[in-house]
């Protein structure tokens, strides 16, 4: 399962012109990228209202052109003390942070099944999603009960547990300079296996907080706050630059590594700045999300479908899309039963599963794994 070799791109990193999927189906890159922005902020508006306490769009309008400057005077009037707080300290937070992990997930997604050229690669291959389930397992333990204005010490540990993982199984895949991608992902593999026996030990040991952490371990936004948000975003926008900025190298990769070498990549680098973007961009997600499945899995595989192998576009549109995804997954957990609130990760994995599952067998009968 594994993409062709030279996945429709030609030396230079540009795209096979007679691969261009988008093309064949009547997509732009514009009209794809538009359409996907326009259809997120119509969420974003459409999650504003709804949940437990509905609030008007009127009220949305209002209170949100309240705080941009220019528009007040076009809204007169004040919104109530509670509806300010549920808008714009429960609700809003909690989308933009939702927004923010989905683009995360789906841009490392996109990153891994590049850089392994599998399209089955997902952003916890490197034991990223282990190590912060043991560091949000140990924070748990260390400061059960106590409750923290900021980032908690479970999201700095999760987010150290991530990297920390990830520094671990590729120091156990590198041999001098160079590094196998298979060795890296058996690595990976096998320290998030060990990783997970811990955490499953300390669970049974700290009794008292397994709810705690089985619902944090399911994934979830509940406890989403600016502070989250404002804390995640540098990282964000660090791993993001990153691979946009070796997309171009990315793609030349799929052409075979003697080849890529030939045209003036230097592989063992592309890796490293690779493997570590994607899994600094992965420890952010989780940190404040918890373990989140499929978002960054089926979001770019099925955009590599529309955008075609070209990372310098499959990238960017897969991260807008991936929030678009997760922000309707957190909407629809938060509203479904409503005042009871599901893990995000649960619906993920119900709208996730069959949909790949679907994937693979259309794959199968064309003779191939997409």
């Amino acid at each position: 399962m594994s993409f062709s070799k030279s996945g429709g791109i030609y030396p230079g990193g540009e795209i096979n012109p007679e691969e261009r999927q988008p093309a064949r189906k009547g997509w732009s890159k514009g009209i794809l990228f538009g359409g996907l922005l326009l259809l997120l902020f119509s969420l974003m508006g459409l999650a504003l209202t709804v949940g437990p306490a509905g609030l008007s769009f009127a009220t949305v309008v209002k209170g949100v052109a309240g705080r941009l400057p220019g528009l007040r005077g076009l809204f007169p009037g004040e919104l109530g003390i509670i509806e300010e707080k549920i808008l714009f300290e429960i609700r809003l937070p909690r989308i933009i942070l939702s927004v923010l992990v989905g683009m995360a997930l789906a841009t490392a997604g996109a990153v891994y099944q590049g850089l392994f050229r599998n399209p089955m690669a997902d952003p916890y291959v490197l034991g990223a999603s282990s190590g912060a389930a043991l560091g949000a397992t140990i924070g748990f333990a260390v400061f059960s009960g106590r409750h923290f204005s900021s980032l908690s010490p479970v999201s700095v540990l999760a987010f150290a547990g991530a990297l920390l993982a990830t520094v671990l199984v590729y120091n156990l895949a590198r041999v001098g300079r160079r590094v196998s991608l298979t060795v890296l992902l058996l690595a990976g593999i096998a320290v998030s296996t060990f990783l997970s026996s811990l955490t499953s030990m300390l669970m049974i040991l700290q009794g008292t907080e397994m709810q705690r952490i089985v619902f944090w371990l399911m994934g979830g936004f509940s406890a989403g706050r600016w502070s989250h948000v404002f804390d995640i975003l540098p990282f964000i926008f660090l791993g993001f630059g990153a691979v946009m900025l070796y997309a171009r190298d990315l793609n030349l990769m799929l052409l075979g590594e003697e080849k890529a070498h030939q045209l003036g990549v230097n592989i063992p680098r592309l890796r490293v700045v690779l493997a570590f973007s994607a899994s600094l961009l992965v420890a952010a997600a989780v940190s404040v999300s918890g373990i989140i499945g499929f978002a960054g899995l089926v979001v770019p595989h099925m955009l590599r479908l529309v955008t075609g192998p070209d990372h310098r576009r499959l990238i960017p549109v897969s991260a807008l899309a991936g929030g678009v995804f997760l922000l309707a997954a957190d909407t629809v957990a938060r509203t479904i039963l409503a005042p009871t609130e599901l893990p995000v990760g649960v619906i993920t994995a119900f709208l996730g599963a069959p949909f790949f599952i679907y994937l693979l067998r259309k794959g199968k009968k064309a003779g191939t794994m997409l």
